[in-house]
């Protein structure tokens, strides 16, 4: 036996632990070697791995830094980890851009670090930057579905025959590409048609993107159930049936929760906060959802018996998430738009939150919903008259919270923004207890970051161009309309 025979044999443990779910068990075993194996980059590498599952955000970007400076094999895999850490985890996105160019110096034709590098340039805005490294991507990998989405995304286009959309076309039409990825394609292809005002063949596109979408999910998808959906409303209104009572004065630290329907203009209002002097915006924050996945199951039924003790050990946790993701100077925004389910908790945690309630006209707002590759998690999504069901569903719990904390809640509408914004700015402001700044009228010249669908419409000054943009697509909407009770066009 070789010297490096325990330490293989403790290593293939490890990961073992990690693959059937015990990660603490991985963790420590593999700490336990460092004093005999400090030396080991492999042993490193895999101490990355095992304390990202657990977790340590940091303390795995140190472990995989040692592994570099110890000469690990394929630093760009490692460069690669680092830095999708440190976009999605933590949003230092200009050491991510680091971390990929780093692994693109070191293997030029590793695809997934120019795809990495293409998002980073598009969330920064960099347009000309982004066509580049999606360039590299297909120079590499020619047929790569989403590369070509993506550049299709962030290209000038002549007219609905260019060539970028015919290749989008001839990969959709192959047999050969998986659902998955004739999705992805046909949502960039109804997105380039729309944006040159073609229609009618963007609505069919969108509609195919759609199905292709529920083929990709198989029989077994989740699908959205109304009933289901209607008593998991009703639930959350009977938990939360009057408003909360503080439990103390510990609520200086609480963000400004921005939340509504999805596509209604919550990435818009928290672009105008965030130009403002003292808010730093937190973008769509996973805090809430991952808190009640792992800490309050069954929800919303758990949350009617919190103890006091139990709400500010929950808040803290909250505070600590924001610390670790180096949110520090209040206010900060918390912009997850499906966060209107969980105002109840929301309340239970500070007592005195700013809630921004963003809406937008309703067949604007489905349809937006419905022209965009969401989530499987988003299963209404996929079809027009399950998002108005949703968005029905949405109105009536957001009338309950309103009835219960009216007075902290600040309804925006999108279409009033963007036609007054001055007024509308104001009022944002005045809410949050902030003085006027004319920055935040001029939001779009302030270089930030936007990881969300809306990223390329808020680098843009306020305009009103999507708000009716149903009226394009009228003929499409018919029963979508009448579902919403809306039979006369407005």
């Amino acid at each position: 036996m070789t010297a490096d025979d325990p330490l293989m044999a403790l290593r293939r443990q490890a990961r073992h632990s990690l693959g059937a779910g015990h990660i603490r068990r991985a963790v420590d075993l593999l700490e336990s070697a460092l004093p005999d194996h400090v030396g080991s980059a492999a042993l490193w590498g895999d101490l990355g791995d095992a304390r990202r599952a657990d977790g340590q955000t940091q303390a795995s970007l140190d472990a995989y830094e040692r592994a570099l400076d110890l000469g690990i094999d394929h630093p760009e895999e490692i460069h690669l980890i680092r830095g999708v850490i440190l976009m999605n985890d933590l949003a230092r996105a200009p050491e991510a851009e680091t971390e990929f160019l780093s692994a693109v110096s070191k293997n030029p034709q590793y695809v997934a670090a120019w795809f990495n590098l293409g998002s980073i340039y598009e969330d920064r805005g960099s347009r000309a930057d982004a066509q580049q490294a999606y360039g590299e991507v297909l120079r590499l990998e020619p047929g790569n579905p989403k590369a070509l989405a993506r550049l299709v995304g962030v290209s000038e286009l002549q007219n609905p025959n260019d060539p970028l959309l015919g290749r989008l076309r001839a990969l959709i039409a192959n047999r050969g590409s998986l659902m998955a990825d004739r999705a992805i394609m046909g949502f960039a292809l109804g997105e380039a048609l729309d944006r040159l005002g073609a229609y009618d063949a963007a609505f069919e596109a969108f509609k195919a993107a759609n199905e292709h979408s529920r083929a990709a999910a198989g029989p077994h998808r989740v699908r959205y159930d109304r009933v289901e959906h209607e008593r998991f409303v009703d639930r959350l209104i009977s938990t939360f049936p009057r408003p909360v009572k503080p439990i103390d004065d510990d609520d200086a630290g609480s963000p400004i929760f921005i939340c509504g329907m999805f596509r209604s203009g919550s990435t818009l209002v928290e672009r105008i906060l965030a130009a403002h002097p003292q808010v730093t915006a937190g973008g769509e924050l996973h805090l809430l959802p991952a808190m009640i996945k792992t800490e309050l199951q069954p929800y919303p039924d758990s949350v009617a018996e919190l103890t006091p003790s139990q709400r500010t050990s929950l808040r803290r946790g909250y505070l600590d998430g924001l610390k670790q993701r180096g949110l520090v100077h209040g206010p900060i925004t918390d912009k997850r738009p499906d966060n209107f389910l969980h105002i109840g908790l929301i309340k239970q945690l500070f007592p005195t939150a700013k809630i921004i309630h963003t809406t937008r006209q309703p067949l604007d707002n489905c349809l937006s919903i419905y022209f965009l590759n969401l989530t499987l998690a988003m299963p209404y999504a996929l079809d027009l008259l399950d998002t108005g069901h949703w968005l029905g569903q949405h109105d009536r719990l957001m009338g309950h919270w309103r009835s219960l904390y009216g007075e902290d809640i600040l309804t925006v509408s999108y279409d009033d923004l963007v036609h007054d914004p001055r007024t509308a700015v104001g009022d944002i402001l005045a809410f949050c207890g902030l003085a006027w700044n004319e920055d935040c009228l001029n939001f779009h010249q302030k270089e930030a970051v936007v990881r969300t669908a809306s990223l390329w419409q808020v680098r843009k000054p306020i305009y009103a161009v999507s708000s009716g943009r149903w009226r394009n697509y009228e003929a499409h909407l018919i029963p979508l309309r009448s579902a919403l009770g809306l039979d006369q066009p407005q």
